[in-house]
């Protein structure tokens, strides 16, 4: 029999051991009879579903929602051809065998299964705390929606799997994929069920659990996406009741000395002093002929997401967050890449994740931001704006008044949009949303083609089939080995 690929690391998933979310020890998953039994192996469950993010995000997810829009590239190297999917990604060249591609379907299906179990299971489970059981229940459910929105703007229609496999008999979906509009029947009804359930904070010990305003926010930007503005606006609102603020100081949101702030809605937990949970962003972005100059160890960084000059030229005169952002790298070896020749012979890199020294090569300590509260002002007035309604030009000066700017008035709705859309661009930049906001606004193809345009400019490299940007490729195809294994129809186009 035939068992379904997006399930392969079924038995190969871990859980934590402790009440903290990142105290951790090594558990092999099991859906058996023998699991579920008890209040603390229903934490351990879930628990072990955070870390499926931790291995998204650091499994070049960005070569999906970054790399794939107008904000970075790679850095080509042509000593080293190791990178050669990410640049298919970068150019619109890809292929239906891209490893990226499959790493991404794999881990959110794992991260679907193990969410699907504790559902499943949860309630064969007594509690001495009903309101424990429920909390539980709903961090399962927001993560299984926050998976499958990923899911539908990636893939469009997908498998759509909410009981638990327990066997391989289960495991078969004989082609089976379930609509958009279903998906996200699926995405709503789960996020609404975690708002139910959720908590708008948590005690130090449990810091970086999914709470209410992570889920109103889910729910938000789904509305938003769906172009169901008014739904998007009462969302929204919701999160601006829960005590976010802004941190003073744009730089500190991405801090690992601020982590979980008074901005942070919800963001990914790493911790360095841990083996295997710390993060990597720095090794995998940065400059690849930078690495000693900038974390202390030698060899070669990554170079697989650079700034553009697009993103760079973005930031209006006199943004703070552009200095914030973006670091520009001088040596005399940048002369060996066609990248550096638009930034004045510097290499760019993203600034935002880099805070040396570091105590281990490969090792980083940074967080990993979802959701910030300037994101949600700023996706409220987006809202705002189309439905006409409420005051998207205060929510977005509350934004821009932190990054130095003057605020805005007296601009049409058309102009309001615009402004609006620029600035999600630049407060997010790097934060894994661009892709999914060219996506959501219907630009995604007039910007990518012009990008695309510039690029062949500076980059003598690229062929004349780069960014040739056609409708369907606004999806990705379905991973090969998922249409051979388990039958599931391609996308269409691909």
């Amino acid at each position: 029999m035939k068992l379904r690929y997006i399930l392969l690391g079924l038995g190969l998933l871990s859980m934590s051991s402790c009440n903290k979310l990142l105290d951790v020890k090594p558990y092999t998953f099991s859906s058996g009879e023998n699991y579920y039994e008890n209040e603390g192996q229903i934490l351990r469950a879930v628990n072990g579903a955070y870390s499926r993010l931790q291995v998204l995000y650091t499994s070049d997810f960005f070569s999906m929602t970054e790399m794939r829009a107008d904000n970075t590239n790679y850095q080509y190297d042509e000593t080293d051809r190791g990178a050669q999917q990410r640049e298919e990604i970068d150019e619109f060249l890809i292929t239906s065998s891209n490893n990226y591609v499959n790493t991404t379907w794999v881990n959110l299906y794992v991260g679907i299964q193990q969410a699907n179990a504790i559902i499943s299971r949860i309630d064969q489970v007594e509690f001495a705390d009903e309101k424990l059981k429920l909390q539980y229940l709903g961090e399962a459910k927001f993560l299984r929606a926050f998976s499958y929105f990923h899911l539908v703007r990636l893939f469009g229609e997908v498998p759509l799997l909410t009981k638990e496999v327990a066997n391989p008999s289960d495991a078969f979906s004989d082609g089976k994929k379930g609509t958009v509009d279903e998906v996200y029947a699926v995405i709503i009804q789960d996020a609404k069920d975690a708002i139910a359930n959720l908590l708008p904070s948590y005690d130090k010990g449990s810091v970086g659990r999914a709470t209410k305003g992570a889920a109103y926010t889910l729910l938000g930007e789904v509305y938003l996406t769906r172009k169901q503005y008014a739904e998007a606006v009462t969302n929204f609102q919701e999160v601006t009741k829960l005590g976010y603020s802004l941190m003073p100081d744009y730089a500190s949101c991405f801090s690992p000395n601020s982590k979980n702030n008074a901005e942070s809605v919800f963001e990914v937990q790493f911790d360095q002093s841990v083996e295997g949970e710390n993060s990597n962003f720095i090794y995998m972005f940065g400059p690849r002929n930078a690495k000693m100059q900038l974390v202390g160890f030698s060899g070669n960084l990554g170079g697989s997401n650079i700034p553009t000059p697009s993103i760079y030229n973005a930031y209006e005169q006199g943004d703070l967050r552009r200095d914030k952002s973006i670091q520009l790298f001088n040596d005399p070896s940048n002369a060996a890449f066609q990248e550096s020749k638009a930034f004045g012979g510097n290499m760019p890199f993203i600034k935002k994740f880099y805070h040396a020294p570091y105590i281990e090569d490969g090792r980083s300590n940074e967080n990993w931001p979802i959701y910030r509260y300037a994101h949600v002002l700023l996706m409220l007035a987006e809202a705002q704006n189309e439905v006409g309604s409420g005051d998207p030009l205060a929510n977005l000066n509350i934004v821009r008044k932190r990054a130095g700017l003057k605020p805005v008035s007296g601009l049409s709705k058309d102009a309001l949009r615009t402004a609006i859309a620029n600035e999600i661009r630049v407060e997010v930049a790097f934060e894994s949303h661009r892709w999914y906001q060219l996506l959501r606004t219907g630009k995604a193809i007039e910007v990518m083609t012009a990008h695309g345009a510039e690029e062949k400019k500076r980059l003598t490299r690229l062929s004349s089939a780069s960014y040739n940007i056609q409708p369907f490729k606004l999806l990705f195809p379905i991973p090969q080995r998922e249409i051979q294994i388990n039958g599931i129809e391609q996308n269409q186009g691909w």
